[in-house]
């Protein structure tokens, strides 16, 4: 019987314990701040001493996006992305390469051997 009353005597206290105002799940109305997104933004880096080259420009106007990025590849070429998002019809991308890749020939390195502790 003693079991019986600490087991109520839990379950009410959880059951009270229990918050009454707990906030919806899912998504709500459309409110100014969770509206269509609408943006445009860019950036470019130029940094010949470390061979940094690369940018990225984006715009979106509600479900559509477009935009395009670009590197400079270890290589020496240059790599373009051009990407569109329409709708529901995923990433698509457009990739082109300028320029010929350069592969330089390293000297030889010597030889040498790791230390060895006895």
């Amino acid at each position: 019987m003693g079991f019986k009353v600490i087991a109520l005597a839990a379950l009410v206290v959880v059951a009270l314990a229990r918050p009454e105002n707990l906030p919806p799940y899912g998504y709500g109305g459309t409110t100014p701040s969770s509206g269509p997104a609408k943006y445009d933004f860019n950036y470019a880096v130029n940094d010949p001493p470390s061979g940094n080259d690369f940018g990225h420009q984006e715009a979106r106007d509600g479900p559509n996006t477009q935009g395009s990025y670009y590197v400079l590849l270890p290589d020496g070429r240059l790599q373009k992305v051009t990407y569109t998002v329409n709708g529901d019809s995923g990433y698509v991308a457009d990739v082109t390469y300028e320029g010929e890749a350069q592969y330089p020939t390293a000297p030889p390195r010597p030889y040498t051997p790791a230390p060895y502790h006895a």
